[in-house]
């Protein structure tokens, strides 16, 4: 089947096809002696090509073990209702903070709507399915989940989301990433070598927690890194130091931008472009800047409305820690 890729110990990618693109979005398959994990599941319409990849690999439907989610983002997660109906024996794996959403998603399909408008949420992601709460498991920091002869440990990874999680398959020293260790698509890969970008986005972002979540997932000296965009990256250090560079360098764009609302997104997408301008000279992508930049304007719109985001709450922060500062005053001066 075309979309699968068989990586070693016994891993499998396989593409989820979100909005209509090929390798933008992973699914991922650990099989061991027969066993199965599925570490995210794309939408609603991904799951058509996962039960199709059950069938090219042999997998049987309930060998199915665990189901995991590194985040609640639809499309990542939006799958999970319609795929656990398919799949007797798995129970579904996701951060105790986002269980509730699983079994009764009509608050969590009213964001996507108040966002989209509804016809455009029901196109990009289809009606969220509800599962079972018996059939969900809470991670917690460090839960391991036995998986043939194989154990696969949870770590929560939050800056990305605050729900997110990672998972480290120590026999295949290789960590499941999400989107806590940034996208990397194939396009751009010059004689092999990967390159990476962080994966900024609304409304949860918190850049020096990322940066502790990729330092935290370095720290296990993993050989690979499987991507939810997309798929297998090796290089790690490299990677883990372009993307402490590669923060920095947004943060600055946004710390930098005046103004407010659609003005101040505007300015930090134009320094967001010029941050891909200067890596694709310092990469040598045989793309052009132009298809480059196309290839990357989604994310990067993503990302400026997540330093928006971020901007937002730490200027409330400092108003309310000025206010907490007259109040301590007043006080005083009272006393």
């Amino acid at each position: 089947m075309k979309g699968i890729s068989c990586q070693a110990n016994g891993i499998y990618t396989v593409d989820a096809s979100c909005s209509g693109r090929s390798r933008l979005t992973a699914v991922h398959f650990v099989v061991d002696h027969g066993k199965v994990a599925v570490i995210d599941t794309g939408s609603n319409a991904s799951v058509p090509n996962i039960l199709t990849a059950f069938a090219t690999l042999g997998i049987k439907r309930e060998d199915v073990e665990w189901v995991i989610l590194t985040h609640l983002h639809l499309d990542h997660a939006g799958g999970a209702g319609g795929l656990m109906s398919a799949l007797p024996n798995a129970r579904l794996v996701a951060h105790s903070g986002v269980v509730r959403h699983l079994s009764n998603p009509s608050r969590l399909w009213q964001k996507n709507v108040d966002v989209y408008g509804a016809a455009q949420a029901f196109m990009l992601y289809g009606r969220l399915i509800p599962v079972d709460e018996r059939r969900i498991i809470a991670s917690r920091d460090g839960m391991e989940l036995p998986l043939g002869d194989r154990v696969l440990k949870l770590l929560d990874t939050p800056g990305h989301a605050w729900h997110h999680i990672a998972v480290w398959d120590e026999f295949a020293s290789a960590f499941f990433t999400g989107d806590a260790f940034g996208i990397s698509y194939r396009e751009f890969d010059v004689s092999k070598r990967s390159f990476i970008f962080p994966a900024i986005s609304p409304p949860h972002f918190e850049p020096v927690v990322m940066l502790e979540s990729i330092a935290r997932m370095v720290a296990h000296n993993p050989h690979v890194m499987y991507l939810a965009h997309y798929g297998k990256v090796t290089g790690v250090e490299r990677l883990a130091n372009d993307l402490f560079r590669l923060i920095h360098a947004q943060l600055a764009v946004a710390q930098a931008a005046r103004g407010s609302g659609y003005v101040r997104h505007v300015e930090i997408l134009t320094g967001f472009e010029e941050i891909v301008r200067e890596e694709c000279a310092r990469q040598q992508w045989a793309l052009n800047e132009e298809i480059s930049l196309n290839l990357l304007r989604p994310d990067l719109d993503l990302n400026a409305q997540g330093l928006g985001a971020w901007l937002d709450r730490l200027q409330e922060r400092r108003a309310m820690q000025a206010v907490e500062e007259e109040m301590d005053l007043a006080t005083a001066e009272a006393a």
